[in-house]
């Protein structure tokens, strides 16, 4: 058994009092005249996201003294959701770095769970910066968002509970961020020796783990605003899901702000579901291509619901 799947069926027994099982629901809607659609609905999940998995699996490996003394993270809300969430259920404290621009209402969900939010820079990657050095300085432990294994193993949970809920599959559309759920998910399939294309979509506005893989390093590049804010913003030099995004993806798409809003609106209205933009992208990638799955199994994983009104309003008006 390869290391990656060995840590990511050990994060599922760690972590299971903690998740839910997300469903995985057939899509008429996204199924015609392409392939046959499932939807993994990670938008289900506790707190409106994946990113409690990964959270949860690294909380769970620290000590409770540890967890007492502090602990630090850097997000655009999500990942600082899923830490708060996860440290007021086991115990201990956390501080929050976030982008000045971060969605109000994933800075609402992690103030709701009683962590101290810091504002730093205009990009999570400055955030992610400032975040480690607190951290450094005080002996606290630093959480990343994505980069860190025990992270990337938690993610992967959702890879394994693919082969559990369905038969063959073709392939998965994930959304590009920093790397740890498409590393996570395809890295536990491939290594169960599934034959799935992995395929990133990524939002064209913001794209530096996409363009990084084509440069086989990590790239400095300006972001955009755009509706994914949850995959948005720099990578962190020396990230460990480079090489495992390399290594991993099979495929890339680029799409534009309207595909990922056309997509969001398709999965509100036919699904009767909230997705936020990093879920947009996903389906808005398959989308993209439909074409080529005609007749093949696909998964697409709708990472998270955790989108503001103001966005919510700009996507269905």
């Amino acid at each position: 058994m390869s290391l990656l799947r060995a840590a990511v069926d050990e994060a599922a027994e760690r972590i299971r009092p903690y998740v839910v099982t997300t469903p995985l629901e057939p899509s008429a809607a996204l199924s015609q005249g392409g392939g046959e659609v499932l939807l993994k609905m990670e938008n289900q999940q506790r707190t409106g996201s994946f990113k409690l998995r990964g959270a949860m699996n690294r909380l769970l490996l620290m000590t409770p003294a540890e967890r007492e003394r502090g602990v630090v993270a850097a997000s655009s809300g999500n990942h600082g959701a899923a830490v708060s969430w996860g440290v007021r259920a086991l115990g201990g404290r956390a501080t929050v770095f976030v982008p000045a621009n971060a969605s109000p209402a994933k800075l609402r969900a992690i103030r709701d769970q009683g962590a101290e939010i810091v504002a730093r820079g205009e990009d999570s990657g400055l955030s992610e910066i400032e975040a480690r050095r607190f951290a450094g300085e005080r002996g606290l432990v630093y959480l990343s968002p994505y980069n860190d294994l025990h992270v990337v193993a938690g993610q992967g949970t959702i890879g394994r509970e693919l082969l559990e809920q369905t038969g063959p599959l073709d392939a998965v559309v994930v959304a590009l961020g920093g790397g740890g759920l498409i590393s996570g998910i395809g890295g536990y399939l491939k290594e169960s020796g599934r034959d799935v294309e992995v395929v990133a979509a990524s939002p064209m506005n913001s794209a530096v783990m996409h363009h990084s893989i084509e440069a086989g390093r990590v790239l400095d590049l300006p972001s955009r605003p755009t509706l994914s804010d949850g995959t948005a913003g720099a990578v962190e030099p020396g990230a460990v899901t480079l090489d495992l995004c390399r290594r991993i993806v099979d495929r890339r798409v680029l799409v534009s702000e309207r595909e990922i809003r056309d997509a969001m609106r398709l999965v509100i209205e036919r699904h009767h579901t909230l997705v936020e933009g990093a879920a947009g992208v996903a389906v808005a990638g398959y989308l993209k291509e439909r074409d080529r799955w005609r007749g093949r199994r696909v998964a697409i994983v709708l990472c998270g619901a955790n989108v503001s009104l103001e966005k919510l309003r700009e996507v269905i008006a």
